[in-house]
């Protein structure tokens, strides 16, 4: 049983957690719920982009630029899919 890399990372787990509970967050909210450094929660946002369980989205808020994220399908099943495996993981005792 193998658990996905991208999923299994600690702060990148925990983005797909709370995004998978709301419509969609902004980097601030997520910055400072998850008490990460910019360059490290956009390093982590990056990945999870790159792997296609999250989409970025690029507004603006009267003049100012405003950057949301959501959970796509594929990272809402690649998350689903994550905590299916780590059942297994413990009821078998089985990596």
């Amino acid at each position: 049983m193998e658990l996905d890399r991208i999923v299994h990372e600690p702060a990148r787990l925990r983005i797909m957690m709370i995004l998978s509970g709301v419509e969609s967050a902004d980097f601030g909210f997520l910055l400072s719920t998850l008490g990460l450094t910019n360059g490290n929660l956009s390093r982590h946002i990056e990945k999870l982009e790159s792997a296609g369980f999250v989409k970025v989205n690029k507004t603006f808020k009267g003049r100012l630029p405003n950057t949301s994220y959501q959970l796509t399908k594929k990272g809402s099943r690649a998350l689903t899919q994550y905590w299916e495996n780590l059942d297994v993981i413990r009821r078998t005792g089985r990596v």
